[in-house]
């Protein structure tokens, strides 16, 4: 395979998740779902883990079930301040240096949310663009449309652009097109259920795959891996 390209997921994928960052983000959804539901935490929990299988997003689960202030949802589960929650790395940068293929982020959050997340990582200016679920219309990843915007974005095509993502949904909807995907770690998040619209019905145009690594840092592993 020649790589071209490198889509990469943001949250809990250029930072781990035993990080604070993925505690609040949940935390602040567990808030709107309290709000829309007007119930206790523990029953927004219980509600989020029934009922999640079935959608792409919270904020697709919840638009289904009439919330209608998307910007306000976005504005609390991506404060400001949001990025005082993670902890900055000094290895990521040389890392993604080292990685001489061009990178853009896909993230199922807004625009906003990774910019603030990649200028606290000190690398911004290593991606070339961002691809967020606005420029999804707010319909992201596991979608087929939503992989399809991101290609468009790196200018790349499903043979020559792998994807990685920390959630196995995710990756299932990039292989499920045909793509080549990285799942990485053993966080990987629960099932889309078969009868979700997410989940894709067409052809690919041959297989996909997806393979795994246990840390960010073993992709070049993975790269080479992919090239020979």
């Amino acid at each position: 395979m020649q790589i071209e390209h490198i889509i990469f997921d943001l949250d809990n994928t250029l930072y781990p998740s035993s990080g604070a960052m993925d505690e609040g983000i949940t935390r602040r959804m567990q808030d709107c779902i309290m709000k829309q539901f007007n119930c206790t935490r523990e029953e927004a929990i219980s509600l989020r883990h029934q009922r999640i299988q079935g959608f792409s997003t919270t904020l697709e689960w919840l638009r289904s079930e009439g919330l209608t202030d998307v910007e306000g949802f976005f504005a609390h589960v991506h404060p400001e301040n949001e990025a005082d929650e993670i902890d900055f790395n000094p290895e990521l940068r040389p890392f993604l240096q080292g990685i001489k293929i061009p990178k853009i982020i896909f993230t199922n959050a807004p625009k906003e949310h990774a910019e603030r997340v990649l200028k606290k990582l000190n690398v911004s200016d290593l991606f070339d663009s961002i691809c967020d679920i606005r420029a999804c219309s707010l319909l992201g990843k596991p979608y087929a449309s939503a992989y399809e915007t991101a290609l468009k974005m790196c200018n790349g095509t499903i043979e020559n652009t792998i994807f990685i993502d920390d959630l196995q949904k995710y990756t299932d909807g990039y292989k499920a097109i045909g793509g080549t995907a990285i799942l990485l770690g053993n966080k990987t998040g629960l099932p889309l259920n078969p009868s979700s619209p997410a989940v894709f019905k067409g052809e690919p145009p041959h297989p996909g795959r997806c393979l795994r690594i246990p840390s960010l840092f073993n992709l070049p592993e993975v790269l080479n891996l992919l090239s020979d």
